[in-house]
């Protein structure tokens, strides 16, 4: 959450001196459509490092709550026959029971040791709770 908010305010900071660097000239070449385009990508930008920021998984008792951007699913620990971390890998893979297999956005390689952790300790609740 907090990198997201770090980003947002860097690439806002970044357009808004961009923005005042320009001379009265240059300014004025710019079209209201150019202006609402510009304007369409920042909010898009926003979306996006939203939907990235409330990635996470939840362990609970009887079930497992996985958020990848906005899309949530529950699970019950039944349905989780493997928690997969190779090597390389973005984030975290749930094999399921049904055969299919989902990503776990919460738990990201970028995290380094603290995220190794994280897939371990799932892995032993999904082999302790199945």
């Amino acid at each position: 959450m907090i990198m997201g908010v770090v980003l947002v305010l860097g690439l806002a900071a970044v357009c808004a001196v961009s923005w005042i660097g320009f001379d009265a000239e240059t300014k004025a070449k710019f079209s209201d459509l150019e202006l609402g385009t510009l304007a369409f990508f920042g909010l898009l930008v926003l979306v996006l490092v939203h939907a990235l920021t409330r990635s996470r998984v939840v362990a609970r008792e009887d079930h497992l709550i996985v958020v990848n951007g906005y899309r949530r699913r529950d699970l019950a620990w039944a349905q989780v026959v493997a928690v997969n971390f190779p090597p390389g890998a973005p984030w975290v893979n749930l094999d399921l029971a049904d055969g299919t297999n989902i990503a776990a956005m919460g738990i990201q390689s970028s995290d380094g040791s603290r995220s190794r952790t994280a897939a371990r300790q799932l892995r032993q609740l999904a082999a302790d709770l199945a």
